[in-house]
């Protein structure tokens, strides 16, 4: 047979390694902040990867310049985030949606930039990255590093499952914590200024303050999955949070489904699974000349990927716009 020669077992190992590996963890726990922001606050926000950003510097740089413990160095990320959030909503938040949008998307590069600029190489190490900090962490991880660690049909380094472990024990929390707020008083208000801030500033609602402590809230949880990435990779990389990466985790939460409390999980697992699937089976159809290299080579495979996922994101906004497991009387995304 023509696929015979695929070795479907090591793809689907691959698929289901990535499916709960540490990246997917990252961009849902970004996705799910993302969906407090735009999928509950109806804030336009297209510089998560900004947050993600502070929360790991935040992190790192609490430890290499303040030597402080890995649990107050979380709080120190927790704080960056916060800080970076009154920064964007306070000039921004009594305007018009579009403004914000413009805004974030903005000081998430320049974030990215100053984080790698030569000026203040003494304290984030320029473009060579923060590395000193995971120490500390090392010093917690239950796991040894030698050893592999499974999770149903695949396995994991014992550094990296420390990570994993890490990652999705966030992202759960705050799928319980944005579950609970949302079904709180505080909840039903931030969802009626999303639906119509007028009739919400005419009850005596104060519509600024309430998007301001979404826009802390979603931030903060970005900035988690900055420091479970920088945990899990043992560095903190300005290149990394380049400003396309928050589209990742917008088709993350659009795949999923915006304004449900846990479709950003489901739609980060979708989303690894799909493109790894793709990726290795393009490269066995490609080593194994099913597909000639006059069609496609080798190199062109990881961005055949990205063809597809989009495609099938352009297709799923045709026919269903509210995603996945989203709903259309939840949220209107032609609305905004």
């Amino acid at each position: 047979m023509l696929f015979a020669a695929i070795d479907w077992g090591f793809i689907f190992d691959q698929t289901l390694t990535q499916v709960f590996g540490l990246n997917a963890a990252v961009y849902a726990i970004a996705a799910i902040g993302l969906n407090v922001h735009f999928g509950y606050a109806g804030l336009l926000n297209f510089g998560q990867v900004g947050f993600v950003a502070m929360g790991a510097y935040g992190m790192g740089l609490s430890i290499t310049l303040w030597e402080l413990h890995p649990l107050l160095a979380v709080l120190g990320g927790m704080v960056f985030a916060t800080i970076f959030a009154l920064l964007l909503g306070v000039p921004t938040l009594r305007l018009r949606a579009d403004y914000l949008a413009i805004v974030t998307i903005a000081a998430a590069e320049i974030v990215r930039l100053m984080a790698r600029s030569t000026a203040l190489r003494s304290v984030t190490r320029g473009a060579e990255g923060l590395n000193e900090f995971i120490g500390p962490f090392r010093e917690y991880n239950p796991f040894n590093p030698s050893r592999a660690y499974g999770i149903g049909l695949v396995d994991y380094r014992g550094s990296e499952f420390f990570a994993i472990v890490i990652g999705w024990g966030v992202a759960i929390l705050a799928v319980l914590l944005v579950w609970t707020l949302m079904r709180s008083p505080w909840g039903r208000v931030v969802k009626a200024i999303r639906e119509d801030e007028d009739a919400a500033l005419a009850l005596g609602k104060n519509a600024y303050w309430y998007k301001m402590q979404a826009l802390i809230l979603g931030g903060v949880i970005g900035g988690f999955a900055g420091m479970v990435d920088a945990i899990g990779k043992a560095t903190v990389q300005p290149d990394f949070f380049v400003a396309p990466l928050t589209f990742f985790f917008w088709l993350v939460l659009i795949l999923g489904g915006v304004g449900k409390v846990w479709a950003p999980i489901i739609g980060s697992m979708i989303y690894w699974g799909l493109i790894t699937f793709v990726q290795n089976l393009g490269r066995q159809l490609v080593d194994q000349g099913i597909v000639p290299t006059s069609v496609m080579d080798p190199s062109q495979v990881d961005q055949i990927r990205f063809w597809i996922v989009g495609a099938t994101l352009a297709l799923l906004m045709v026919f269903r716009p509210q995603g996945i497991f989203g709903s259309k009387e939840e949220m209107a995304l032609d609305a905004r």
